[in-house]
C-alpha cells in the first residue's frame, strides 16, 4: 500500500513538472511547424523539444522522490529497532535537510534510550537473580512470566520448567488473591518455615500482570530473638549478680561466725546487720522482677476519645517539686488509652523534674499541631543529656535508685498509639527536650 501510494505521488510530481513545461513546449512546437522550415530540421527539433521536455520531467520527479526513498528506509529501519542506519547529505540550509538532520537525531536519541533501557533491564534482571526474596510474576491467564533464582530453590524446579506453568500447578494461587500481605507458616518444595508473602499488580504490553514476593522471615526473626534473648540474660545475669553476690558472702560470714566456739558478745548485732542487709537485696531484687513483669505485660491500648488539656494538665499537677509550667496549645481531642498516655507524661515530667532539682530549673509542657500531628513538648532546664546511646535501653539509668523501665515503657506506650518518642538536648539553652509525637 505504501508503495502504491509512493507511486502515486511521484506520478503526480512527474505530470506537475511536464504540465509546468507544456505550454512553452507547445508554443515552440506550434513556431516551428508553421514557420517556414525545412522537414528535417522540424522533426529534429521536436524530438529534442519532446526529449529535454520529458526527461525534465522525469528529474523532478527523482529529485524530489529519491529523498522521501531515503526518509521512509531510515523510518522503516526505526520501526524494526535498527537504529545505526543514518541519512547522508542531510544540510541544515533547506527545508529537506534540515527534515533529514531531526530523522538522524531522532534515530540516535532513540538508539541512547535502547542502549540505557537494555542496561538497566540487565541490571535489574541481575539483582533480581541474585537477592534473596523469591519474585514471581504472573499474566493475566495467571501464568508463570517469570521467577528469580530464590523462587527456583523456593520450589525446588527450573526456570525453564516451570514457565508458563499456572499458579495452582506450582501452589501459589492461594496467594493471588485475598490480602495483598500476609505472614505464613508453611512447607514449600524447597524450604519450610515463616514467610512474609506480598502480591502487588503492574502492567505489561497494556495487560495486567502479578507480582508475588515471598520472603524468608525465620532467619532474621531467629536472629532477633537470638539477640532478645542475650540481651535478656545479659540484663538478668547483672542484675542478680549484683543482689547474690553480697547475700552469698554476708551468709558466708554469719554462717561462719555461728560455728564459733564461744560465740562472740556482738554475734547479735552482726546477725541482725547481715540478715537486714539480704533482706534488703531481696526485697531490690524482687521489685526489679516485678519492674521487668511491668514492661513485658504492657496491654494494649484502649483506644477513646481523649480531651488532651486536661489530660495534659492533670500530669503537670501530680508534680509538686518544682514548678510545671503548662504553656496550653489548641483544643484538641485524640484517640488514646487515657491512662497510658497519662501514665507516658507523669513519667516524662517526673524525669524533667529530677533533672531540674539539679540546677534548680523548673519544666515546661506543651503541645502543637505540626505536619498533620500531635507533638507534646516536655522541656527541663537541667544539666542536659551526656549520653544518649543508651536512653531506652531496659533498666539502664543514671538516677540513684532509679529502675531503668520509665522511659522504656514510655516509648512503648507512644509506638502502641502508633506515634514516637524522642529525648534530646535542647539547643537554645540548657536542659533536654522530651518530644512525644501521636497521629492526629
Amino acid at each position: 500500500m505504501s508503495k502504491r501510494l509512493r507511486l502515486v505521488h511521484e506520478r503526480r510530481i512527474q505530470l506537475i513538472a511536464a504540465l509546468g513545461a507544456l505550454p512553452a513546449a507547445l508554443v515552440s512546437l506550434i513556431i516551428l511547424w508553421t514557420g517556414d522550415y525545412e522537414a528535417k530540421l522540424q522533426w529534429t527539433l521536436t524530438v529534442l523539444i519532446a526529449g529535454f521536455w520529458w526527461a525534465c520531467s522525469v528529474a523532478v520527479r527523482e529529485r524530489v522522490a529519491s529523498p522521501l526513498r531515503t526518509l521512509s528506509n531510515l523510518l522503516e529501519a526505526i520501526r524494526e529497532g535498527d537504529y545505526s542506519i543514518r541519512a547522508r547529505n542531510a544540510r541544515a540550509d533547506d527545508a529537506l535537510g534540515e527534515v533529514m538532520q531531526q530523522a538522524n537525531l531522532m534515530g540516535a536519541t532513540l538508539r541512547a534510550q535502547r542502549l540505557g533501557a537494555v542496561e538497566a533491564t540487565a541490571l535489574l534482571r541481575k539483582v533480581m537473580e541474585e537477592i534473596e526474596v523469591a519474585v514471581f510474576t504472573f499474566d493475566e491467564a495467571r501464568r508463570l512470566r517469570f521467577m528469580n533464582r530464590a523462587g527456583e530453590r523456593l520450589l525446588n524446579t527450573t526456570s525453564e520448567r516451570a514457565l508458563n506453568l499456572s499458579a495452582e500447578a506450582l501452589g501459589l494461587s492461594h496467594w493471588l488473591e485475598g490480602d495483598e500481605s500476609c505472614i505464613v507458616q508453611r512447607a514449600f518444595p524447597g524450604a519450610a518455615g515463616r514467610w512474609g508473602i506480598h502480591r502487588s499488580g503492574f502492567r505489561e504490553g497494556g495487560k495486567p500482570h502479578l507480582l508475588l514476593v515471598i520472603s524468608d522471615l525465620t532467619r532474621p526473626l531467629r536472629e532477633e530473638e537470638l539477640q532478645a534473648w542475650q540481651r535478656i540474660v545479659r540484663v538478668l545475669g547483672h542484675e542478680l549478680n549484683n543482689s547474690l553476690t553480697p547475700i552469698k558472702s554476708i551468709a558466708g560470714s554469719l554462717s561462719a561466725m555461728i560455728g564459733r566456739e564461744p560465740l562472740p558478745d556482738d554475734w547479735r548485732d552482726d546477725m541482725r546487720r547481715g540478715l537486714s542487709v539480704i533482706a534488703t537485696r531481696s526485697e531490690a531484687l524482687s521489685r526489679f522482677i516485678a519492674a521487668y513483669a511491668r514492661l513485658a505485660k504492657l496491654p494494649r491500648p484502649a483506644f477513646a476519645p481523649v480531651e488532651l488539656r486536661p489530660c495534659v494538665e492533670q500530669a503537670a499537677r501530680l508534680e509538686t517539686r518544682v514548678p510545671v509550667a503548662v504553656d496550653a496549645g489548641p483544643d484538641l481531642v485524640i484517640q488514646a488509652d487515657r491512662d497510658q498516655l497519662e501514665q507516658l507524661l507523669i513519667n516524662l515530667i517526673r524525669n524533667a523534674a529530677d533533672a531540674a532539682l539539679d540546677t534548680g530549673g523548673d519544666v515546661a509542657v506543651s503541645w502543637r499541631r505540626r505536619n498533620g500531628s500531635l507533638e507534646v513538648l516536655v522541656r527541663d532546664g537541667g544539666p542536659g543529656l551526656a549520653n544518649t546511646t543508651n536512653l531506652f535501653v531496659p533498666f539502664f539509668t543514671t538516677k540513684p535508685g532509679g529502675s531503668g523501665i520509665g522511659l522504656v515503657l514510655s516509648r512503648q506506650i507512644a509506638e502502641g498509639h502508633g506515634g514516637a518518642l524522642a529525648l534530646e538536648n535542647r539547643k537554645d539553652t540548657r536542659g533536654c527536650e522530651a518530644r512525644l509525637t501521636l497521629p492526629l
